[in-house]
């Protein structure tokens, strides 16, 4: 470990014993946006046990990474289960690399079967599908909803009725370490405010970026790429101000990469943000 950097690594399946570790090397890639696809990332750990490695390799072991410094609490990079592991040498140290997806049990395993009567809100079905799926859920301050006034009926795979009830009130949802999300779908999730500056971990000068619209007619979507020292404060949906001296501005963040190696280079964040 260096630069007064720290993490934990917390690994097992859900309701049985797991295991952490801050004394490993390892190094992550995480790559965090507001897709239903689910975050996904990649982690390479140096020189775990045989026990330790045939658990965190076995199918839908839970994953969660926790990085920060010294003087700073730890807070969560990404949580996901295990999708594909392997170990190799690596030079005289054992190698085990994992690839990882937030929220694919719950997606992929979760089966709804509810019927309402009466006049029904929209919000309370989104609340029964997500503690089906055994997730907390946070709705944007802004989402509005359509109540169904001849009762509602959801059955199926938990994605696919989570669809339809968030499509009746025009709303998306993501999962982000395993919480889901609602928003408005042309409105933001933002919670707080952060200043990205030099004097605040900024990294170089922010590259502009412009994205053309989804369908005819729409404008332009211009924004910026920048790179910043870990800051897992900062999510997907929170908007980040600019101030450089050929920038200054407020975004709102679209997308998230985090990486980092106990062992090597920064721990950095580059993000994607567009004008809100």
């Amino acid at each position: 470990m260096s630069f007064k950097r720290k993490y934990m690594l917390k690994a097992g399946k859900p309701g049985s014993p797991g295991f952490e570790t801050d004394r490993l090397r390892i190094a992550f890639s995480v790559s965090r946006s507001e897709d239903k696809t689910g975050n996904n990332a990649t982690l390479d750990v140096w020189n775990l046990s045989p026990a330790h490695e045939e658990m965190i390799t076995s199918k839908d072991c839970y994953i969660e990474i926790q990085a920060g410094y010294e003087d700073t609490q730890l807070l969560t990079v990404f949580t996901g289960y295990v999708t594909y592991g392997d170990g190799e040498l690596d030079g005289a140290d054992w190698k085990v690399s994992l690839e990882m997806v937030d929220g694919r049990v719950p997606v992929r395993d979760t089966r709804v079967s509810k019927r309402y009567t009466g006049v029904t809100k929209n919000r309370i079905v989104i609340e029964d599908i997500a503690r089906a799926m055994q997730l907390t859920v946070d709705f944007a301050k802004d989402c509005q909803y359509k109540d169904f006034p001849n009762g509602y009926s959801c059955v199926g795979q938990a994605a696919v009725v989570l669809d339809k009830a968030c499509a009746a009130s025009g709303l998306h949802w993501y999962i982000d370490n395993n919480v889901l999300y609602i928003k408005n779908i042309a409105g933001f999730n933002g919670r707080k405010i952060y200043v990205l500056s030099a004097e605040s971990g900024l990294i170089g000068y922010p590259k502009k970026i412009t994205k053309s619209g989804k369908s005819e007619g729409d404008k332009d979507v211009v924004g910026y790429e920048v790179r910043y020292l870990l800051n897992a404060d900062i999510q997907i949906g929170d908007y980040v101000q600019l101030r450089t001296k050929r920038v200054q501005g407020n975004y709102r963040v679209q997308s998230l990469k985090i990486d980092g190696d106990t062992h090597s280079g920064d721990w950095a964040c580059t993000a994607t943000l567009m004008i809100t």
